[in-house]
């Protein structure tokens, strides 16, 4: 069967920090066939890079904590424990990105870096697309506050112990998807990581 889609007609419905864009479109049904016409919005957020920033020789992790808009309907916790990520500007390749948000929000220097996976946070109705790295970094001298002034950025960075940092995933204070994603994927793969990176 081939898959296919046709937009009718698009609007933009919203446009500010970011867009909002409004469709009428069908696509092919699996028994056969076309969709009537549906409309759906589609939040234009924009490709980003996430990266897990990983000492090797200390086993920690560097975790930053900074206040999420879409976070304060929870007001009891409107400041999230996450990695480091950003948005792909044009011109820039994902791989740069890591680099640059690596230094602005963590004052990290990344040594390598390592493609985890790609992936769609919330493809149901945002049009988001994840790179996700594994950064290997020197945790010794990182912590303090970070990020852009004109981005309007406070960033709390601290450094966790790798078992301290999963520790909290399990209880539930790491809710932010790329960073739990992350972290399991470094509970599954630390071994072969530290063989390689560790000194």
């Amino acid at each position: 069967m081939k898959k296919e889609f046709k937009i009718n007609h698009h609007t933009i419905a919203y446009s500010g920090f970011f867009r909002l864009q409004k469709y009428q479109l069908q696509h092919t049904l699996f028994k056969g066939g076309w969709s009537p016409e549906i409309t759906r919005e589609l939040f234009m957020r924009g490709n980003c890079v996430a990266v897990i920033l990983y000492d090797p020789n200390r086993d920690e992790v560097v975790l930053i904590e900074q206040f999420r808009t879409g976070a304060i309907l929870r007001a009891d916790n409107a400041w999230l424990i996450e990695i480091v990520a950003g948005a792909i500007e044009p011109g820039e390749t994902a791989e740069e990105v890591a680099y640059r948000e690596a230094e602005e929000e963590a004052g990290c220097k990344i040594e390598e870096l390592l493609l985890i996976n790609e992936f769609y946070t919330t493809p149901g109705g945002s049009s988001e697309r994840i790179s996700l790295f594994c950064g290997k970094v020197d945790s010794s001298q990182v912590g303090g506050v970070y990020g852009l002034d004109y981005e309007n950025e406070d960033i709390l960075v601290s450094v966790a112990k790798f078992d301290d940092a999963y520790q909290m995933l399990e209880t539930g204070d790491i809710e932010s998807g790329i960073s739990i994603i992350a972290i399991q994927w470094l509970y599954i793969n630390r071994d072969k990581i530290r063989k390689r990176w560790a000194v």
